[in-house]
């Protein structure tokens, strides 16, 4: 399944994955060398992630059941863990610099729409 994600209409991404099982999430962007300018992958349910084995950074976005941003971790470099998101529901993983470029933050609202292709 693919999602667009947006912020006010403006897209944040339009080629985002999504793990919603065991072993997609546990797979996660292991193997890939790197994320395109509008790829990511929502893991869900998840309240925590690692790099380790990833050769590449990303850019970790927490968010709550609704998709409001609870904790950002913009160029998580690999061979790291994130802290367990209390408030957390699910992780997006974005490229590296995609936090920057957008100026995410905190509280702000994405929406997470289900692509029909």
């Amino acid at each position: 399944m693919l999602v667009k994600v947006l912020r006010e209409g403006e897209v944040i991404g339009t080629q985002i994955q999504v793990a919603t099982n065991f072993f997609c999430r546990l797979r996660g962007l292991l193997g890939r060398a790197r994320l395109e300018k509008e790829e990511g992958l929502l893991l869900l349910p998840c309240r925590q992630v690692h790099t380790f084995f990833m050769s590449f950074a990303i850019d970790v976005l927490f968010l709550d059941k609704q998709g409001k941003i609870v904790e950002l971790m913009p160029e998580m470099t690999p061979g790291h863990a994130s802290p367990l998101v209390k408030d957390g529901y699910q992780v997006l993983e974005l490229p590296a610099g995609t936090v920057k470029l957008k100026k995410l933050q905190k509280g702000e609202q994405l929406v997470i729409q289900t692509l029909t292709i």
